[in-house]
């Protein structure tokens, strides 16, 4: 029986199917995936239509524009995909401004010859989805017992994270996942705070990272702020801070005047619905809970601001 042969369009799902041992089926990636390290040698089928360099405010100006004129914020190259002649493809339906979207997959497969590859779109909406994901790619590729033993494991964890901060008093901590506008916390993110021994005042669980006012933080007055931008690692968080820092009004914060404040890689870690949320998890619950928990993530997933 001929192997299996997968092109996986999002970064998330290209570590799942990693973590399932399962790599070796991946014969196109997007743009953005990066882990493991070797991913990077694969074929890349995608590319955004907006500057990634660009600041926090003209980035999310040229996604509203893209969106406003009805065209997707991410190309799918379709001649390429075609022929590398995938059996599965891998996406998501979550959000179209995050990633490659299954309406991307759709256009690119418009006049496709022959049998259609299977589209596995993914969406998690919280923690649970994503786990659950694991174990729909793994019963796509033919592997069900190993999604179960994956999820599994990373759900152990979880309740070891849990376990380790239980009965310790609760941060109130401020996840942002965009600095200009700013975004609050959605989806699986306010989860993570939880099972890190926190409660985020703004936090929208199971719902995408609303837009809030800079009053609203202001007046949630969190113990502990954390920088996560969607897409952003620890060089450029840090090097859009200044989103935040040069509010009127910062330096008179709780978590400001406390040295509270922390940077965090979210495009590796919390903003991927993969298997590197558990590590999030742990980061979350160092910077929460440092004199009680380390994991060794500090200047991996996190710094001090």
């Amino acid at each position: 029986m001929a192997q299996l042969r997968v092109a996986s369009l999002i970064a998330s799902s290209t570590e799942v199917v990693c973590a399932l041992g399962l790599g070796d089926l991946l014969v196109a990636r997007s743009h953005e995936c990066d882990h493991p390290a070797w991913v990077r040698d694969l074929p890349q089928v995608t590319a955004a239509r907006v500057d990634p360099t660009a600041s926090s405010a003209e980035i999310d100006r040229q996604v509203k524009r893209q969106l406003e004129t009805s065209l997707s914020v991410y190309s799918v190259d379709a001649a390429a995909l075609q022929a590398l002649r995938p059996d599965v493809i891998l996406t998501q339906m979550q959000c179209e401004v995050c990633a490659v979207s299954q309406r991307d997959v759709d256009v690119a497969l418009g006049d496709w010859p022959g049998p259609r590859p299977r589209v596995v779109a993914l969406s998690p909406q919280g923690l649970s989805d994503v786990l659950d994901d694991l174990e729909r790619v793994a019963e796509a590729l033919g592997a069900p017992g190993r999604g179960r033993a994956l999820a599994g494991r990373l759900r152990a964890r979880l309740d070891e994270i849990a376990a380790r901060v239980a009965g310790r008093p609760r941060p109130r901590a401020a996840l942002l996942e965009w600095l200009d506008p700013l975004m609050t916390a959605g989806n699986w993110m306010p989860e993570l705070c939880a099972i890190a021994g926190g409660d985020d005042p703004l936090g929208s669980p199971g719902r995408h990272a609303p837009y809030a006012s800079w009053e609203a933080l202001a007046a949630a007055d969190p113990d502990v702020i954390v920088a996560l931008p969607c897409g952003f690692d620890l060089a450029r968080t840090r090097s859009e801070l200044a989103a935040l820092t040069a509010r009127p009004g910062w330096s008179a914060l709780r978590a400001a005047r406390e040295g509270r404040v922390v940077v965090c890689d979210g495009n590796a870690f919390f903003n991927r619905p993969g298997p590197r949320l558990v590590e999030s998890a742990e980061a979350l619950a160092e910077v929460l809970h440092p004199e009680a928990v380390r994991f060794g993530l500090e200047g991996v997933a996190w710094e001090r601001a």
